[in-house]
């Protein structure tokens, strides 16, 4: 026997496990000016914004700063890329899909690069970031890269001497706007759909976390997406971001974030141009924990639902419902595993547990903990910030909670899980279901027929049984209520990025059929 390895028909096989990926080390950040046409470009007003390492207070860079102006020129460049006759809508769809594979090829040579920026400007661990958010961002521009030229339309047979059809077109210039929390990950679910369909794109990342979406702009260019096709604006949401809800030559808004600023949205783009909307908003997801159960594993999947990215997650798992008959053990075993969740420096390989996003975020968790506290919850661990550590907050869980509590009601979007007791199906389902929001939920049961009674009776977009936060490029993903509008993922986005025109031939006597 050779050492980590096994002797089998007389070679030495290794059978020790590949070395976990590292961060790499990066010296100076190359991409931070706002990317147009598939050039690089500075504020037109001169300003520029800091990003900070949340885990360390530290700035990284300064950022160009997109404001209206930047925004125009944007749209100016999406426009004339997608215009009749350009090389974008000459362009076969089978070439579009190579292009999309092309850029999956870079995302996969850069991936460790773009994990550790992704680690360094959101605070995530660093492994998070590699097997997480680039494996999702690479599956999904793999995923519309096959369905370039598979967008169809129909042929229906209609009244009298007639012919009609169906044929799906590009919506046109689409803008969005994503989020802090998953930002590379949100800008491929952004923009490959609208590749896949023939569209163009003006996309703002988040403020406080620019950077992987400027690196991806040297990809882009790379790869050979023609100028104009994808658009970088970095910059606030109350400049950048209104200017793309309210542009009148935008056809198309996508955005994922609060419910409150998914709000403006809809209304800036009702009162502009009546732009389409898709949001993809908050949540306050309910997980229901029968006593027939595998307890062990409903605690590990609803905990890496509540704590998984600090819990800065719009499915993070932040209503737990037990079944009284299990529900002191449950949350015995779940305080037990909290309190072994490492936290630390995001680039060192045991680390589980990173900072929260910005003082902001910080103080509004800490506010909602305290508030539980007031109301009377019994906090069974964490419940403050780690010492000495700036944006670190302890994982933290609540018992005996009353669905009056704020901590039970708000999106808390912090390492905050809330463990509630139910007696009966009925009940638990009208508790879960007593929410604005709709986003995700989750059943753990190992009986089929109440797995299947209790999905369909959840007001939810998203049903997960015996398991969380299970996200495929293939599956829709999206919310009732107040989570937000249409689908993102799978066949059903393409809907949201194409128009259908209905195409009527009249025949002549001489061609009747």
């Amino acid at each position: 026997m050779a050492q980590n390895g096994t002797i089998e028909n007389g070679v030495t096989r290794n059978t020790s496990p590949p070395p976990l990926p590292q961060p790499v080390k990066i010296p100076e950040i190359k991409h931070t000016k706002i990317f147009i046409n598939n050039e690089w470009h500075t504020s037109i007003k001169g300003k520029k914004f800091p990003t900070i390492n949340p885990a360390t207070g530290v700035k990284i860079c300064d950022v160009e700063e997109a404001d209206k102006a930047d925004v125009d020129e944007a749209v100016k460049a999406a426009r004339a890329a997608g215009q009749r006759g350009s090389e974008w809508r000459r362009m076969d769809t089978s070439s579009r899909g190579r292009l999309l594979h092309r850029l999956a090829d870079l995302l996969e040579r850069e991936r460790a690069v773009l994990a550790t920026l992704e680690s360094m400007d959101t605070g995530k661990p660093f492994l998070h970031a590699f097997f997480v958010d680039l494996d999702g961002s690479i599956k999904t521009l793999r995923y519309y890269a096959g369905w370039t030229d598979k967008i169809h339309g129909k042929t229906m047979p209609v009244d009298e001497n007639f012919v009609c059809f169906t044929k799906h077109e590009p919506v046109g210039v689409c803008g969005a706007i994503i989020p802090w929390n998953f930002p590379l990950l949100m800008f491929s679910w952004k923009i490959a759909p609208a590749l896949a369909c023939g569209n163009t794109v003006v996309i703002k990342p988040a403020e406080q976390t620019p950077l992987t979406a400027l690196h991806v702009g040297a990809l882009i260019k790379e790869a050979g997406f023609p100028p104009g096709v994808v658009n970088i604006v970095p910059g606030f949401g109350s400049t950048a971001g209104a200017a793309i809800a309210s542009h009148m030559n935008i056809d198309k808004v996508a955005f994922t974030g609060s419910t409150e600023v998914g709000q403006l949205i809809k209304a800036e783009a009702a009162k502009s141009n009546l732009k389409r909307v898709t949001l993809e908003l908050g949540g306050k997801n309910p997980c229901i924990v029968f006593a027939d159960s595998d307890l062990q594993s409903a605690v590990e999947e609803t905990q890496k639902g509540a704590f998984f990215n600090q819990g800065q997650a719009c499915t993070a798992a932040s209503r737990v419902y037990v079944e009284e008959q299990v529900y002191d053990e449950f949350v015995r075993l779940s305080v037990e595993r909290a309190k072994n969740i490492v936290i630390g420096d995001p680039m060192e390989p045991q680390t589980s547990h990173g900072p929260q996003i910005d003082q902001h975020q910080f103080d509004k968790i800490l506010a909602l903990v305290d508030s539980g506290k007031r109301d009377g919850a019994k906090l069974e661990c964490g419940g403050c910030a780690v010492e000495d550590r700036g944006l670190f907050i302890h994982p933290t869980i609540f018992s005996d909670i009353k669905d009056h509590m704020r901590i039970a009601k708000e999106e808390i979007f912090g390492p905050v899980q809330c463990i509630m007791k139910f007696k009966t199906q009925e009940e638990v389902i009208d508790r879960a279901n007593s929410s604005q929001y709709g986003l995700t939920a989750a059943v753990f049961t190992c009986n089929i027929d109440r797995a299947l009674s209790v999905s369909a009776a959840l007001e939810a977009g998203t049903v997960w049984v015996n398991c969380y936060n299970a996200l495929h490029a293939q599956a829709p993903f999206g919310g009732y209520k107040m989570s937000g509008n249409g689908r993102e993922l799978g066949e059903y986005a393409l809907a949201e990025y194409t128009e259908v025109k209905a195409i009527t031939i009249r025949l002549s006597e001489q061609l009747k059929l």
